[in-house]
């Protein structure tokens, strides 16, 4: 009898620590963080899983990457909300601030962000104003110095027509204008750099777009307030060392620093909106 009692007491603790650790597991928080997707989903996750990794040893909190296969449908995530945290481009930010009230963390402060347009380096091509009805790569329509920025001073400071070509990534704007597909393509500065040294070699860049802040990484008014300075220090911390230091630069951030609303400001007053397409 009393042996049966103490199967019976072992079986409801053994029951109620099953429970109590699933209940505990359901309610662990991972946080879901997305970037744009400038480069292919491979050497993002190459750049992002150290870098989240890092972050859950400084912080004790979890994340989970989340890409998106184009910046299409990067838009539909993160003007829904989908991200709790998330790298994107600086009118991205804009509108995601205004749509779902995304909070600017940290960017990089070395240098600020301008769209290239290069043509191949042997091209004939020597001004902007050749480039009236050319066709013109870029990554997507609403890429901001790459493509947003650029269209609009092709519009109003030179005023040329064009016919944009959207081809996904930036690297796939310096493949195509190097094949020859296009006359000339618009990427960004940073990533004109981290293509292989021929394909930068075998290029020219022929204008550049008016300086704006750069990218920064966003926090969802979601997540609570100390796990947002948890992040924004450990990623402040993560610039102070060599080794993750160098994660940093992947993405590309050279020198992290804060980002405030103030450093996004100007791209207000740019009236952007006239390109912007909204996904679909």
């Amino acid at each position: 009898m009393y042996s049966f009692k103490l199967r019976l007491l072992f079986i409801t603790l053994f029951s109620t620590h099953l429970w109590l650790s699933t209940f505990a597991y359901a309610e662990e928080k991972v946080y879901i963080v997305g970037m744009v997707p400038q480069f292919e989903a491979r050497k993002l996750t190459a750049i992002w899983v150290p870098i989240l990794e890092q972050l859950t040893v400084e912080t004790g909190l979890k994340f989970k990457l989340e890409g998106a296969p184009n910046i299409n449908e990067f838009e539909k995530k993160f003007m829904a909300g989908a991200y709790d945290f998330v790298y994107m481009n600086p009118y991205h930010f804009v509108l995601g601030n205004q749509l779902q009230g995304y909070i600017p963390l940290v960017k990089d402060g070395s240098k600020k962000l301008h769209g290239v347009l290069v043509v191949q380096k042997d091209s004939p091509i020597k001004n902007v104003a050749q480039l009236n009805g050319a066709k013109i790569a870029f990554p997507s329509p609403n890429a901001l110095g790459a493509s947003l920025q650029m269209r609009q001073e092709l519009h109003d400071i030179f005023n040329i027509q064009i016919t944009p070509v959207y081809v996904n990534t930036h690297g796939s704007v310096y493949l195509n204008v190097l094949l020859g597909d296009t006359q000339a393509g618009g990427g960004v500065g940073k990533t004109l750099k981290k293509q292989k040294a021929e394909y930068q070699q075998a290029l020219r860049v022929i204008h550049k777009t008016i300086p704006v802040s750069s990218h920064p990484i966003a926090a969802h008014p979601r997540v609570p307030n100390a796990d947002i300075e948890k992040v924004t220090a450990a990623l402040l911390n993560m610039g102070t060392t060599a080794a993750t230091s160098a994660l940093l630069q992947g993405i590309p951030i050279q020198q992290i620093s804060i980002a405030t609303f103030a450093d996004y400001e100007p791209l207000k007053n740019m009236n952007l909106e006239r390109f912007y397409i909204q996904p679909e």
